[in-house]
């Protein structure tokens, strides 16, 4: 199963699509946001372009695993977009720590700065 994943947010979305079996990602794009409407069909194309079956959405809980302002907003978001959109499963991904966990991962692999801010 492929997924497309989302990092979504006010000004862009991030995408990323998954391997045909769904263990790996690669990132493909940003979408700079405009509208609900110029959006979905942005994610429509994508999803059609690499044969995506689900989304995966990153979520932004709060430490305490609550959802804050941004968790609410990326729920407001997928909501509104997926209204627009041809029915499609989405899948909500607890993002805490997911930062630090690629910045450890990049240390590990010996990376310079440089590189890993890219």
């Amino acid at each position: 199963m492929r997924y497309l994943g989302l990092d979504v947010g006010t000004k862009t979305i991030g995408i990323a699509v998954s391997d045909g079996m769904g263990w790996t990602a690669q990132g493909v794009t940003t979408l700079l946001r405009k509208n609900y409407q110029a959006d979905s069909a942005d994610l429509e194309k994508l999803i059609v372009e690499y044969e995506v079956q689900a989304l995966v959405v990153g979520l932004p809980l709060s430490m305490n695993g609550e959802e804050g302002p941004q968790a609410q907003f990326v729920k407001k978001t997928m909501d509104e977009l997926l209204k627009l959109m041809k029915p499609i499963p989405i899948h909500y991904w607890d993002e805490r720590l997911s930062t630090a966990a690629a910045e450890r991962s990049l240390l590990e692999a010996d990376l310079s700065r440089e590189k890993r801010k890219k």
